[in-house]
């Protein structure tokens, strides 16, 4: 099952790329799906959920809230 965050500080193509290469940097089999339109992104992973947010706001960028 795939996990979900809402990123509101997520605004452009730029943040996508930078969002998305961290999770892979992270874990290479991840599959990412970072839509700036909506500030979702959603991680296909065997990683835990504290992982992946952590990698997101290592990159700089703040998790508000998660969906389950």
């Amino acid at each position: 099952m795939p996990l979900e965050f809402i990123v509101p500080d997520m605004a452009c193509s730029a943040c996508v790329k930078s969002i998305t290469r961290a999770i892979q940097n992270f874990d290479s089999s991840a599959e990412v799906n970072a839509d700036p339109d909506t500030k979702r992104v959603t991680v296909s992973t065997s990683r835990a959920r504290i992982e992946i947010e952590q990698t997101i706001t290592a990159v700089g960028y703040t998790v508000v809230s998660q969906t389950p």
